[in-house]
């Protein structure tokens, strides 16, 4: 790839567990860091209520513009990890608690899906924790076959949903 054509990518942050604000913020540390990647912008960090069992303590979320030299299976392996290196074990249960989620949301204006992968990243359209952090960063995004992340965010719920700092 030529530096003018480095692929703008997005990525949800969620943690519920071992103090989710750092791990956050150390992961986002780590994504610029990283191999392959060039530059990383995120947003405010939001806490909200668990998606699934509601016995769990509340999730803080956030998203993260990334600019990377990495095809998307590439960046998927640099996700999973980042999550490795935070305690991430990955269990049969959906939606349990977790010390750090990475999900690739957004890749360029590409519709990836694979074994490993799906692009736009499923149920970006029903979550605010994931919308209205995008929007905060890329408000004029258009989601590749949903459109508009501002369209979308004004068709979810997010009272529950709580700007931190």
């Amino acid at each position: 790839m030529s530096g003018a054509s480095r692929p703008v990518t997005y990525v949800g942050l969620g943690s519920n567990l071992d103090s989710p604000e750092r791990q956050i913020r150390t992961a986002l540390v780590e994504l610029a860091q990283a191999p392959g990647v060039i530059g990383v912008r995120g947003s405010s960090l939001y806490a909200n209520p668990p998606m699934g069992p509601a016995d769990q303590p509340d999730y803080v979320n956030a998203v993260a513009e990334v600019i990377t030299a990495l095809e998307p299976l590439a960046l998927l392996d640099l996700l999973q990890s980042i999550e490795a290196i935070h305690g991430r074990v990955r269990k049969l249960e959906r939606w349990g608690p977790r010390t750090l989620d990475l999900d690739l949301l957004v890749y360029a204006d590409q519709r990836i899906d694979c074994d490993r992968l799906s692009v736009p990243h499923p149920g970006i359209a029903e979550r605010s924790f994931v919308l209205l952090p995008l929007y905060e960063l890329a408000p004029e995004l258009k989601i590749p076959g949903l459109g508009p992340v501002s369209a979308l965010l004004t068709g979810v719920e997010s009272t529950e949903l709580h700007r931190l700092g």
